[in-house]
């Protein structure tokens, strides 16, 4: 596999709230990892990306990362999922993808994650739009 540290510069919270906005997302590095890492259910450890960009990594990574930083969830996206939302990793990280039928090219939902007070998260969905043929008048 690949001998990669997951987002490895990345210490504290800190350093991502330091990160100035808006900003170029670089082709390596911390900010391109947080945009652009994607879990991988078969995956120990980590992997290539099929993107050409990042890593892909596996359930032991994302326990790990949340234990180093006290966290009981990783909520990411930038990566299209058929139902809008997708949990991995026992529900410690979900995948939100809030644009139904992407780029016309997908037939995926999109969802949007709501947290309440107690931090129990809830999703409404948006199906994506029906393929309607259009009538003529003849």
């Amino acid at each position: 596999g690949i001998n990669a540290e997951y987002m490895g510069d990345l210490h504290s919270m800190e350093q991502i709230r330091k990160i100035m906005r808006p900003t170029d997302v670089p082709d390596s590095g911390l900010i391109c990892d947080l945009l652009w890492s994607d879990p991988e259910e078969s995956l120990m450890g980590w992997g290539e990306n099929e993107r050409g960009v990042s890593f892909t990594f596996g359930t032991d990574v994302a326990e790990k990362f949340l234990r180093q930083h006290d966290m009981d969830l990783v909520c990411r996206a930038h990566q299209v999922v058929e139902d809008g939302y997708q949990f991995f990793a026992q529900r410690q990280v979900v995948t939100i993808f809030s644009a139904p039928n992407y780029c016309g090219e997908f037939d995926n939902s999109a969802a949007v994650m709501s947290v309440d007070e107690s931090m129990v998260c809830s999703f409404q969905i948006i199906k994506p739009a029906s393929k309607v043929k259009p009538k003529f008048a003849g």
